[in-house]
């Protein structure tokens, strides 16, 4: 059985770790947002030109899709382990 203080504390980490989440999420949007519009105004009419903006917004986007797991789903998915 989890005491008040624990309970607080185990709340307190998962809303730091929600905020973190938004915040990258947010940084995430505006940067990728400025790269594809970079690569729109700038390559993409030059012949041979590579969709460049595809590779950092797949890697960060799965970086985020993992954070994402982490900060929302692992808590379940760890109850869930411990009653199998």
């Amino acid at each position: 059985m989890e005491t008040t203080q624990q309970r607080d504390e185990r709340l307190w980490h998962i809303a730091k770790a929600r905020a973190g989440f938004k915040c990258h999420l947010i940084i995430y949007l505006v940067i990728n947002t400025g790269l594809w519009l970079v690569w729109f105004l700038s390559d993409r009419d030059m012949p041979g030109s590579a969709l460049w903006p595809l590779g950092p917004s797949l890697g960060w986007g799965i970086a985020l899709a993992l954070q994402y797991f982490n900060t929302y789903h692992k808590d379940t998915f760890d109850n869930t382990l411990k009653r199998i």
